[in-house]
């Protein structure tokens, strides 16, 4: 079997072909039930004192929930608006690695790109990747994106509407529907053990800093999770090589 070239799907995988229909419906399902949590972030982020103006126009450029719900999340327990964008920013540098991936996958033609590259974020990029071959992977990525980036930003109005019309969100306990709708969107994706050591120590990095550091640096701070757990990962693997080296010789 030879390797598949210019990023284009192994061909094993090209002759388990698939339907555009169970394709196009695989997409929607993922682009109706995440679009739909759009409203969770317009009610949060107009609780959280941001205009429906300023809601909708996150929803529109940014388009990437987590760095959303961060953003606002921050701001609402009153950090500073660059502490906050930059906690928004590193939670959004993963899309850049799909990205990788994805162009690969799609072969997009050049004029394309820019537009393509605003899709690229968890959602789409799951989708493209199950996909057997590029036609699937194309359809795949434009349905769900499309689906996606349309329901996201109509819900993201609805719910930031809603909200002024409601007045005081704590009052109702709505400012609790921003965190578990990023955990209920996070939590899938906590497949491995490395995975879920590094969203322990994030929690507890960040709940202990709380207290102590401004609003949105415990954030930051619990970034460096992942290179403390990947370190001990690594360190944990090269004792046990040469345990094993060890007792070979």
């Amino acid at each position: 079997m030879r390797p598949a070239a210019d990023g284009a799907v192994p061909e094993h995988a090209q002759g388990a072909g698939k339907s555009d229909a169970a394709v196009v419906r695989d997409a929607l399902g993922v682009g109706v039930a995440v679009g739909l949590s759009g409203f969770a972030f317009g009610v949060t982020s107009a609780g959280s004192g941001l205009s429906v103006l300023q809601t909708c126009v996150l929803s529109l450029f940014v388009f990437t929930g987590a760095s959303q719900f961060a953003l606002v999340g921050a701001l609402a327990a009153g950090g500073n608006p660059f502490t906050a964008a930059a906690g928004a920013f590193f939670l959004g540098v993963r899309n850049a690695f799909y990205g990788l991936r994805l162009s690969q996958l799609l072969a997009l033609p050049r004029a394309v790109r820019p537009f393509a590259a605003h899709w690229v974020i968890d959602e789409t990029s799951a989708v493209s990747l199950a996909q057997p071959d590029r036609r699937s992977v194309r359809i795949g990525f434009t349905v769900t994106g499309l689906t996606l980036y349309t329901l996201w930003n109509l819900t993201t109005l609805l719910g930031a509407l809603g909200a002024e019309a409601i007045g005081d969100t704590d009052a109702w306990g709505i400012d609790a529907a921003g965190p578990a709708v990023f955990l209920a969107l996070l939590a899938p994706m906590l497949r491995t053990t490395t995975e879920r050591a590094v969203a322990a120590l994030a929690v507890v990095l960040m709940l202990g800093l709380l207290p102590v550091l401004p609003a949105g640096v415990p954030v930051l701070v619990a970034a460096l999770a992942a290179p403390t757990v990947l370190y001990v990962e690594g360190r944990r693997r090269a004792a046990t090589s040469d345990t094993v080296h060890g007792e070979d010789r």
